[in-house]
């Protein structure tokens, strides 16, 4: 209540309840709304495009990236005690430089051994030689008593002709001598002369017949010797190639011990540097015992890239590589190899993902890079770390 004199208050008016209370809710609840709906549009829109933003990038870079290089494990190939380790630890070797030397003893006396078995075959073989040489001196001895045989043969026929000639002659005329001395006309010394001429060219003639017998016998003769020869020599030139093969399978002989000598030696495949030593001299060791580590000079990069990285990178682009042992150097190469299939693929176990529980990984894909410095990249030890960048060529 107001005194006297004194003017009331003005009074305030009311607000108008009815629109604002209705807009005050509305701003409650639609803002947030707007705001959860916008996010979600933005996580949508970089969810379906995220992998064609992070492939569509110019430069791609990865840290799962290492120096790689053949590390090679030097191996026996036949048993032996340990003779003497040429080299140190971690020593540099060149190609050729002997590494490890195996006691070579009895090895080497299977050389001789098979060595000796080699001359031996081919003494066997050049002995066939000269028999068949020998056989060849035989049968032209054969064929020449055969062919005075057949002379022998001619001159026996042709005096047989002459004799029976004579023979009918004298017969003849020793008719003729013993009808005279019937008569008186005759005296008995010729009678007896014609007798004895008959009778010494008779005896001439079966001499004759003789001959000419001995002659065909002798020439049966020479025939069969010469046929048995010649059979001599077919069964040495058969000797002679089973003697050339008993040759080769001694050569063959002669080649393994040679080899496994060799293997009693083992060197470096090339330059480059060994691991550490894993025998001793003394030690026994058998086949396939793991010596010494060989790692050669020759160096590249290993960069895993995910597999939506390598929407643009192929072969020959351009990479930049820093190397954790030298920060602050880059090193410049190229893309000289892509695997045909993930890193998840060349496992012992691959991944079986025809399972009920299934949770989507992103794979890696391993890019083989080559340094365009040699020599640095030579002096690099493997399983170092790196970043390596691909610049695409898109």
């Amino acid at each position: 209540m107001a005194t006297a004199g004194t003017p009331a208050p003005a009074r305030a008016p009311e607000p108008e309840q009815s629109h604002e209370q209705p807009k005050a809710k509305w701003r409650k609840f639609v803002v947030p709304t707007m705001i959860v709906l916008l996010a979600i549009v933005i996580l949508a829109t970089i969810t379906w495009n995220w992998n064609a933003w992070e492939g569509g990038r110019l430069e791609q870079v990865t840290d799962d990236a290492y120096v790689r290089g053949d590390l090679t494990p030097l191996s026996t190939k036949v048993a032996g005690i340990v003779r003497d380790v040429k080299v140190s630890d971690y020593q540099q070797v060149r190609k050729g430089e002997l590494i490890v030397e195996l006691d070579d003893d009895d090895f080497r006396a299977q050389v001789n051994q098979a060595t000796a078995a080699v001359e031996a075959a081919k003494a066997a073989i050049e002995n066939n030689v000269r028999q068949r040489e020998l056989q060849d001196t035989k049968i032209e001895h054969a064929l020449a008593g055969v062919d005075q045989a057949k002379a022998q043969i001619v001159a026996a026929q042709a005096g047989i002709e002459a004799v029976q000639a004579d023979v009918v002659r004298a017969r003849a005329e020793r008719a003729r001598q013993e009808a005279l001395l019937q008569t008186r006309s005759a005296t008995q010394q010729k009678v007896e002369q014609a007798v004895a001429d008959d009778e010494r060219l008779a005896a001439q003639l079966a001499t004759r017949q003789a001959d000419l017998e001995e002659a065909k016998t002798m020439l049966r003769s020479s025939e069969d010797s010469t046929e048995a020869e010649r059979r001599t020599k077919k069964v040495l030139e058969s000797q002679d190639l089973q003697l050339i093969a008993d040759l080769h399978a001694k050569e063959a002989a002669l080649d393994a011990t040679q080899v496994n000598l060799g293997y009693t030696t083992i060197e470096a495949p090339d330059d480059g540097t060994v691991g550490e030593r894993q025998v001793r001299p003394g030690q026994l060791v058998s086949p396939g015992t793991q010596v010494i580590s060989f790692v050669p000079r020759i160096k590249w990069v290993q960069a895993n890239y995910r597999e939506t990285q390598l929407t643009n990178v192929k072969v020959g682009d351009a990479a930049e590589i820093t190397i954790d042992e030298y920060p602050g150097r880059v090193v410049h190469g190229k893309v000289l190899e892509i695997a045909p299939a993930s890193g998840s693929q060349f496992a012992l176990i691959p991944p079986d993902n025809a399972t009920g529980n299934y949770t989507k990984v992103v794979q890696r894909i391993p890019v083989k890079i080559a340094l365009e410095d040699s020599s640095f990249a030579n002096s690099l030890r493997p399983g170092l770390s790196v970043i390596a960048t691909v610049r695409t060529s898109r």
